[in-house]
């Protein structure tokens, strides 16, 4: 007797091509079709013309972007969906598309190349002195595509001081790349000093940013990497954005009890990580977020709360607040000594 089954294998298919979704996107912020539809280019050919492509090439692009959900299509014209017009069309001050430079970028991609031997090896097979080289283009490129996805973050992290809005605040901003964490703070807190650390072609974008956002006057640059250079002490808060996933846990508390001797008695680390839960499978951006240290670092993790806990306990903060920064994937730790 022959048996049914509800079982197939579509999403090990969906899985093994969502490189091509992936290359849809980029192809589409590369074209400029979100801000040319934005603009008024609804049809096929308008499109294309305004894109400088085949109408072909766009009549099959947009069709796909309509199917991912970044469009909407009715009566052969195609619109921009609310996703799309907030983060895709350059006109917005939210524009993100040039994450893409960062992200899709053939230094992030090298890692997954080859994964298996990652897996294998336990960590990156790429050389850890081409990607943290002082010189590497790749930190330029996040800093200068990684900055408006950072945005809401930021903000968040600066409501969350808990300082009155007219303390004058000393703020060093670790790894601070394009600067969107200590502008955030400095934008709240008017009487803020921020210092900046990171390599120095990360720092010119962190200083255009500072311009930017009306703050270069509270903003100062300290040149070099976190672990080497002297911070200067007295600081009421330091900022850890993005940064410990990438090292093993040793690492990290070196860095934490170094930061610890630059705090004020009564002053504030706040960290800002993916920290997946206990069971390292949920919440999934943040539990997936582990491959791309695997494929990106030797040693580094998406390291849960306990971990991250016990590694601020061992550096001498006695007090650790977890605080999730909903819908963001990234959440908030707030240690003090």
């Amino acid at each position: 007797m022959e048996q049914t089954t509800s079982l197939t294998p579509q999403l090990f298919f969906e899985t093994v091509t969502a490189f091509q979704r992936s290359a849809a996107i980029k192809s589409a912020v590369e074209l400029d079709v979100f801000t040319k539809i934005a603009e008024g280019n609804k049809t096929i050919e308008t499109i294309a013309q305004a894109c400088d492509a085949s109408t072909r090439g766009i009549r099959i692009l947009c069709d796909v972007l309509t199917v991912m959900g970044f469009l909407n299509k009715k009566n052969n014209q195609y619109d921009l969906t609310d996703v799309s017009a907030a983060f895709l069309n350059r006109h917005s001050p939210a524009f993100v598309g040039n994450a893409v430079d960062f992200l899709m970028s053939p230094m992030q991609q090298r890692g997954f190349d080859d994964l298996t031997a990652a897996v294998r090896h336990g960590g990156s097979i790429v050389r850890e002195e081409d990607s943290l080289a002082p010189d590497s283009p790749m930190w330029v490129k996040f800093a200068r595509g990684m900055m408006p996805m950072m945005m809401p973050q930021a903000q968040m992290m600066a409501q969350r001081l808990g300082f009155e809005p007219d303390r004058k605040l000393k703020v060093l901003d670790i790894a601070a790349g394009h600067g969107i964490f200590g502008i955030s703070v400095a934008q709240k807190y008017p009487n803020a000093k921020v210092y900046a650390v990171d390599w120095s072609n990360v720092l010119e974008v962190a200083k255009e940013n500072a311009e930017k956002f009306g703050v270069a006057e509270s903003h100062h640059l300290i040149e070099g990497s976190a672990f080497d250079v002297e911070y200067g002490n007295d600081y009421d808060v330091v900022l850890v954005t993005n940064f410990l996933h990438h090292f093993d846990k040793p690492t990290n508390e070196s860095l934490l009890r170094k930061i610890r001797q630059s705090l004020t008695d009564d002053g504030k680390v706040l960290t800002l990580e993916f920290v997946p839960n206990d069971d390292r499978v949920s919440p999934p951006m943040e539990a997936t977020f582990s491959l791309v240290m695997l494929a990106g670092t030797p040693a580094g993790d998406a390291y849960t709360f306990a971990e991250l806990k016990e590694m601020f306990e061992n550096a001498g903060f006695s007090r650790n607040e977890h605080i999730v920064l909903a819908p963001m994937p990234q959440h908030l730790i707030v240690s003090q000594k």
